[in-house]
């Protein structure tokens, strides 16, 4: 499992180059193959590439890109009431198109930061919207809906 956490992550760091400098994403990486350690180690091993360990791969990446993007608006918060350096937006919209924008929504909520500009705001905004669709596209292609 965690052999596959490891390529999954490794792979989509080498296909979306901005992922390659963000701090964040390398913490989000560190946190699933460490759940993924941990499972391995105490629960159950699944083989490699298996149905089960990618679904378990999507429930760990979900849950922790949502995590890590809280951290993010908030350390980009603390930042800007500071006036240290920033998180550069492509950071946080790079996580936000991982599927953090949950995380994200409820940040900018918590915090109050990133409502006001609204060239930030349209961006999330569209690719939630893109997402919605991609999710749309994958589950009628799986017949699932």
């Amino acid at each position: 499992m965690v052999v596959t956490f490891s390529a999954i992550l490794i792979a989509m760091m080498a296909l979306f180059r901005p992922l390659q400098k963000n701090r964040f994403y390398v913490l989000h990486a560190a946190l699933v193959i460490l759940a993924a350690y941990y499972v391995e180690h105490h629960f159950f091993r699944a083989p490699i590439f298996a149905y089960k360990t990618i679904l378990l791969f999507l429930v760990f990446h979900l849950i922790s890109i949502n995590f890590v993007t809280i951290i993010a608006y908030w350390r980009d918060k603390k930042a800007a009431i500071a006036g240290e350096w920033r998180v550069p937006e492509i950071d946080l919209h790079m996580l936000e198109l991982l599927g953090g924008w949950c995380g994200a929504f409820l940040a900018q909520k918590i915090f109050h930061h990133k409502t006001k500009k609204k060239s930030f705001r349209a961006m999330f905004w569209l690719m939630l919207f893109f997402q919605v669709i991609l999710i749309w596209f994958i589950l009628k292609t799986l017949h699932i809906i």
